[in-house]
């Protein structure tokens, strides 16, 4: 069996930051994807006395969407609100992964960037220093292996939130008796020939329901096995009231601007929705599908959740591509769990075998916590998980530094554009009062809230957030000290947010 599954860049030792001359910045960001590339822009245009630098691990700009090489690699939000506030989207609302990193290199060239941005620089080390009020960072160029060290007085992370080099993989008795390929969505090979040959995907999210439609009319066959089903979205790949306002040569700043508002209040009224008539909202969805797929289909057993929406993300199906290849034959569903596999493909628990000559699995993602990057404060190794998270933008014990997590039922975007508000006001505020430390701490009456999980799995559950919840810092009963899931809350609070409050410590 060949295997294209894990590949970790070998960092090698990790020597200490004082092993090379340091260069120093106001500001270091982690990572030059959609996140890095946003923190960038607003601290350039708010802050624009700060020195600041973005360290980026691979070659190019773009980090989801460099990344993922998969066929029909897309965007399952809409760029109207996955793209930033400041950068009108022209496009159709669902874009292909090179739509997407030419609207970023247009912000990296419109905004004279690139000079603030270093690729293949890999940190492997950030330590705190309380006594020089730094963090001292290690990074290594992943094409000479040369160290370079740095020192920062704030750190940005946006290195996102998952492995780009290792997708998560369950392990499955007789993996190694299979004469076929097996490949991971995340570690697409280059050059996989797939045409003519019988194609087992396994998954059925976003990943899945974007290569099966992309790579159908090549192969024999391509089956989706699935444990369970998954809520989808389809529709047309456009927005009528952009194509309207277009018409009416209205200027595209407007549009969108009038486009975002729109989608996200159409947003906000289906989030509520699923949570107060989950019935009524599951069976429209499920009707959609019925609908594409015809009366015939077994949509009870392969596009029935039992879960109610939006407790994992739902993903849009742009012209419904993948339901017309399953309504055509080409592709098709099998819901079922996986006994064995061996030498022909792989032996299901309801006793089916299924052919395969290629096996992908799109099976998910592993969390990179904190971008895999050993941290130590004050001479002692972070242990994240025990830290409480502030509004799941900063965290207990982790001084001057700032984290972005986006949405799971909106775009990540737009919580990157709240979080960098955050931050250079919280920049600005320091250089008012003279302090060159900040740190988030519990107080008094905050002591005896209880700690939970990161996140409630009653509310959202995904197999990465529940995989990882053990190394994820806790959250607490009070705003505050919650990474809130509702934009439509937080496009209000954040902004609000009193930064003399006792819960920020200043030295």
């Amino acid at each position: 069996m060949q295997r294209e599954l894990t590949e970790v860049p070998d960092v090698g030792p990790r020597p200490a930051p004082e092993a090379a001359l340091p260069e120093h910045f106001d500001v270091v960001i982690v990572g030059a994807g959609i996140s890095g590339v946003g923190a960038a822009y607003h601290l350039k245009k708010q802050c624009p006395d700060k020195s600041f630098v973005a360290l980026e691990a691979q070659k190019s700009f773009g980090g989801t969407w460099w990344t993922h090489r998969y066929p029909g690699i897309r965007s399952d939000s809409d760029l109207h609100t996955f793209g930033y506030r400041f950068k009108p989207w022209t496009g159709p609302p669902i874009a292909t992964a090179a739509e997407i990193l030419a609207y970023m290199g247009e912000v990296i060239e419109e905004n004279d960037l690139a000079r603030h941005i270093r690729y293949r620089h890999k940190i492997v080390t950030a330590h705190w220093s309380s006594e020089e009020g730094l963090w001292w960072l290690l990074a290594r160029c992943t094409d000479t292996g040369e160290e370079r060290a740095f020192t920062a007085g704030f750190l940005w992370m946006c290195q996102g939130y998952y492995r780009h080099w290792q997708g998560y993989l369950p392990q499955w008795p007789a993996m190694e008796t299979f004469k076929g390929r097996l490949v991971h969505s995340e570690t697409w090979p280059e050059h996989l020939d797939y045409r003519a040959k019988k194609v087992v995907v396994i998954g059925s999210g976003a990943t899945a329901a974007t290569i099966i439609p992309a790579i159908a009319d090549a192969c024999a066959h391509v089956t989706m096995l699935q444990r369970s089903p998954t809520f989808f979205i389809a529709g047309r790949n456009a927005i009528d009231l952009a194509e309207t306002l277009r018409q009416l040569q209205v200027d595209e700043a407007w549009i969108h601007e009038i486009v975002r508002r729109k989608i996200l209040f159409d947003q906000d009224h289906f989030t509520r929705r699923c949570v107060q008539e989950p019935d009524v909202v599951a069976k429209e969805l499920i009707g959609v599908v019925r609908n594409c797929l015809g009366p015939d289909y077994d949509v009870e057993r392969h596009f029935t959740p039992t879960y109610r929406p939006w407790r994992q993300r739902i993903a849009f199906i742009p012209d419904a591509d993948l339901f017309k290849a399953i309504a055509a034959g080409k592709a098709s569903v099998v819901t079922d769990e996986i006994e064995r596999f061996n030498a022909g493909g792989m032996v299901l628990k309801s006793g089916k075998e299924l052919e395969a000559d290629i096996v992908v699995a799109a099976t998910g993602f592993n969390i990179s916590i904190l971008g895999d990057i050993d941290f130590v404060i004050d001479g002692r190794p972070l242990v994240f998980h025990d830290s409480v998270t502030y509004r799941g933008m900063m965290f207990t014990g982790l001084p001057n530094l700032a984290w972005v997590f986006g949405y799971f039922r909106a775009s990540w975007t737009l919580r990157a554009d709240l979080v960098a508000d955050f931050v250079c006001r919280l920049l600005q505020h320091m250089d008012r009062i003279g302090a060159s430390k900040v740190t988030v701490a519990l107080r008094p009456q905050d002591r005896d809230m209880p700690l939970l999980p990161w996140i409630d799995p009653e509310n959202f559950n995904p197999g990465y957030i529940t995989r990882a919840i053990h190394l994820l810092p806790k959250r607490g009963d009070k705003p505050e000290w919650q990474h809130n899931q509702d934009y439509w809350s937080e496009k209000d609070e954040i902004p609000a947010i009193d930064l003399s409050d006792g819960a920020f410590v200043y030295a």
